[in-house]
């Protein structure tokens, strides 16, 4: 090719190139404030309907059966939900899912201003909510690859999970708090108008969102047979199965650390709650730390090497209880915990945008997620058994081995060719 055919070839590109990089900067924008102003929401959400409960019931396990529906349909209905977001529209699916949301949070608003609310109404309410949560999540992760530019995902993801960390960690509980002191309706009402706000917020998104179509004149696929194939599809890929099976054991892990930190923070380390809440805040000031430097450590370590990072922060998270009863320690393992889990979801979210193919996103999600979120309460039930046998130590420390035994296979299949091919 001539010197000025190949300019000229360089100036199309970099013309076709500019108008993609600023729809990609202005659905970023869309989607990072879509997603604080949800977090925002689910945030006085988990706070509120719990305490309402509470002042519903002594009973402990109707007060947890609560939260229970927030988290039960991504074990009962996330496959199926992965199909529905690889059938249709993204978009529409992620408004509907909103809709589900001011439906529900307006029944109980109306309910709180009116006869009160009942378990029965916080029961209905948080399963109508577990559900839009999972359509919502599924949907929003599918859709990031077809609103973003490629070379823009990483910050788009970074960006996304911050927001996410602060409205859901942070701000919404701290939020929920004040809304509650002044009255169960205000705090109803004003998480019904954050779901209304993001559903308009939306509307700024430009591009196309419907998956990619079955083949003309293929026979319709059942459910299930969709279901199968995209679990065949995370088996077959070496990479994919690995990040899977090492993040199940991961939140495994995370789900066992945080069910008996409290007792062994109250037994071990003789810690009051207001103690044992700074101590916990390290965690979630580690998560908004990472999402803020992932960048620059990618830079310097590449992916693997961040992800690789993320494995010896929670080795060391659940390890130091083992070892130790410094209350520091326990904070700066917290600290590093947080701060590898951002850099693990971020790049892990990255790299299957780019190896998972857009007919296939919203059943590779919905899978991922019913695998990990699937492992927090497998986790939090074997170390309290664990907890209970022997002691507390030792069962961070059961842990801390099992997390180790990721290593090896991690290494070994979370290579640099594996993460370069498609």
């Amino acid at each position: 090719m001539s010197t000025s055919k190949a300019l000229q070839q360089t100036e199309a590109d970099a013309l076709r190139k500019a108008p993609q990089a600023a729809t990609g900067r202005r659905n970023t924008a869309v989607l990072v404030g879509f997603t604080a102003v949800t977090s925002l929401a689910d945030g006085v959400m988990k706070t509120t309907l719990p305490f309402l409960a509470a002042q519903l019931t002594d009973s402990p396990s109707q007060v947890t059966a609560v939260s229970l529906t927030l988290t039960l349909p991504w074990l009962l209905i996330a496959l199926h939900i992965g199909v529905l977001v690889d059938r249709f529209d993204r978009r529409l699916l992620l408004w509907g899912a909103n809709g589900m949301r001011l439906a529900a949070m307006g029944w109980l608003t109306a309910s709180a201003l009116g006869g009160g609310v009942t378990l029965t109404h916080l029961f209905a309410a948080g399963a109508i909510l577990g559900v839009a949560d999972v359509l919502a999540s599924t949907s929003a992760a599918a859709l990031v690859p077809a609103a973003v530019p490629a070379t823009a995902r990483e910050r788009a993801n970074a960006w996304m999970l911050g927001a996410e960390t602060v409205g859901f960690e942070f701000a919404g509980p701290f939020i929920g708090g004040l809304l509650l002191a002044a009255g169960a309706g205000l705090a109803l009402g004003a998480t019904s108008a954050s779901y209304a706000v993001a559903a308009l917020v939306l509307v700024l998104l430009v591009g196309r969102f419907q998956a990619a179509r079955p083949v003309p004149g293929a026979a319709p696929a059942s459910v299930g047979s969709r279901i199968a194939e995209g679990l065949r599809f995370i088996w077959q890929n070496r990479v994919l199965r690995t990040l899977m099976l090492v993040v199940s054991v991961l939140n495994a892990t995370w789900g066992a650390w945080l069910a008996l930190l409290p007792l062994y923070a109250k037994e071990t380390l003789g810690l009051g709650p207001q103690e044992y809440g700074i101590a916990l805040s390290a965690l979630g000031i580690g998560g908004l730390t990472g999402a803020l430097v992932v960048t620059r450590v990618n830079r310097l370590l590449g992916a693997r090497g961040a992800m690789f990072a993320d494995l010896i922060a929670t080795i060391t998270m659940v390890a130091l209880p083992a070892l130790t009863t410094s209350v520091w320690s326990i904070a700066v393992g917290a600290f590093l915990g947080g701060m590898g889990g951002t850099l693990w979801t971020v790049n892990s979210r990255t790299i299957a945008q780019r190896l998972v193919p857009d007919e296939m996103l919203g059943r590779f999600n919905a899978t991922f997620r019913f695998f990990a979120f699937g492992a927090l309460p497998l986790g939090a039930g074997l170390v309290g058994l664990l907890a209970e046998l022997a002691d507390s130590r030792l069962a961070f420390g059961v842990f801390a081995v099992a997390t180790t035994a990721t290593v090896v296979p991690f290494l070994r299949n979370i290579t640099h060719s594996a993460l370069e091919s498609r």
